[in-house]
């Protein structure tokens, strides 16, 4: 009897092996079958555009978004929402990559990284600020990745790299000013896009036109979890009209060196009469490009004391008190290179600085010199 039961016994064991066994297969085929499932409702999102966790690549069709207009066709307006957005965007950093392969991937951007699309007449004007110094290895992967995302929002855009010349502190805000001023000597621009030159967009959902008021576009940033760090934060990348600019007295001049300047900036707009604007978290989402701080832009030890004084100082330091000397201006394949004097906290010098090497461009450079 007991030789009978010791046989049921490891019968019973070896049917309970098979059970989980075939449990296990059980269930890893029913994940795949619903990971299946997902993939098919992630393929829309209200609109039908593709929602990939990894994203899709920003140069992917951009063919079809450069299809020029036949001779017979009337150039009409681009739709109210471009038919080209596809909404997530994989991000990666490529070794190797160069200003002359950027410039062959986008055969549509002319003299001095402006664009215009090729087959309607589109509804808003974009001027992209960036303020640089040093940073050619960052400035590239920009460029890759924000000119085809620009082209399938169908504006018409320009690029403005604002070059600090020589080697005193870094000041981004007041760079900005200088921005604004030579990129509006250019066009009319309705709207201008202040972009840090580490941050790149991943998704091409944040379009890059103004709101009735303020635009803080960089709500979600990798660096802080893909959140909001503060409600009162307008880094990285904001946007504004003309009349935002002139109702705020544009950007402080007197910050110098890191941090201070973005929440000054932040206070100006309410003190101007009006409220910052964001997309949504999951739209407004941005990789930095992972760097140490620069040298020449070390922290600001007098920010916050400035802070405190912003709604004194608005109105008395901004886009009327602007002094700065144009050094060198550049019509470059991908962009406009604007290298500037700003002077130091002391003052504009009488005389320009020796210019920092500016960014390397594959074409010769076009050259003006001026003074504001």
């Amino acid at each position: 009897m007991v030789s009978f039961q010791s046989k049921w016994r490891y019968l019973f064991m070896f049917l309970g092996v098979q059970l989980v066994v075939m449990a296990l297969l059980s269930r890893e085929g029913y994940q795949r079958r619903v990971s299946y499932f997902m993939r098919i409702f992630r393929k829309s999102d209200g609109v039908g555009r593709n929602l990939s966790a990894t994203g899709s690549d920003v140069y992917a069709n951009l063919t079809i978004v450069a299809r020029a207009p036949s001779s017979s066709e009337v150039m009409t307006y681009c739709p109210q929402t471009s038919p080209f957005i596809r909404g997530p965007i994989h991000v990666s950093f490529p070794s190797g990559l160069t200003l002359a392969q950027v410039q062959r991937k986008n055969p549509l951007v002319v003299r001095g990284g402006r664009y215009r699309p090729p087959g309607c007449e589109s509804r808003h004007s974009t001027a992209i600020i960036i303020p640089h110094r040093n940073r050619e290895h960052h400035l590239k992967f920009l460029l890759y990745y924000l000119h085809p995302f620009l082209q399938r929002q169908q504006l018409n855009y320009g690029i403005y790299i604002i070059h600090q010349a020589g080697n005193y502190t870094f000041n981004r805000a007041k760079l900005m000013n200088v921005g604004f001023r030579e990129a509006m000597r250019e066009e009319n621009w309705d709207c201008l896009f202040f972009h840090d030159v580490d941050l790149i967009p991943e998704d091409d959902r944040n379009t890059y036109i103004c709101d009735a008021n303020p635009k803080h576009a960089a709500i979600a940033m990798d660096k802080f979890g893909y959140k909001l760090p503060y409600n009162l934060y307008f880094g990285g990348v904001s946007a504004l009209t003309p009349l935002h600019y002139l109702k705020m007295n544009g950007f402080p001049n007197n910050y110098w060196g890191w941090g201070g300047e973005d929440d000054d900036i932040g206070v100006r707009v309410s003190l101007g009469g009006m409220h910052i604007t964001r997309p949504s978290v999951r739209v407004g989402r941005y990789k930095m490009i992972k760097h140490k701080l620069d040298k020449g832009n070390d922290i600001n030890p007098k920010r916050f004391n400035m802070l405190a004084k912003t709604r004194q100082s608005w109105k008395l330091d901004g886009m009327n008190t602007a002094e700065y000397e144009i050094v060198r201006r550049q019509h470059r394949p991908l962009y406009t290179n604007i290298t500037v004097d700003i002077g130091t906290e002391e003052g504009l010098h009488k005389t320009p600085a020796a210019a920092q090497p500016e960014p390397v461009d594959p074409a010769k450079p076009n050259q003006e010199q001026g003074k504001s």
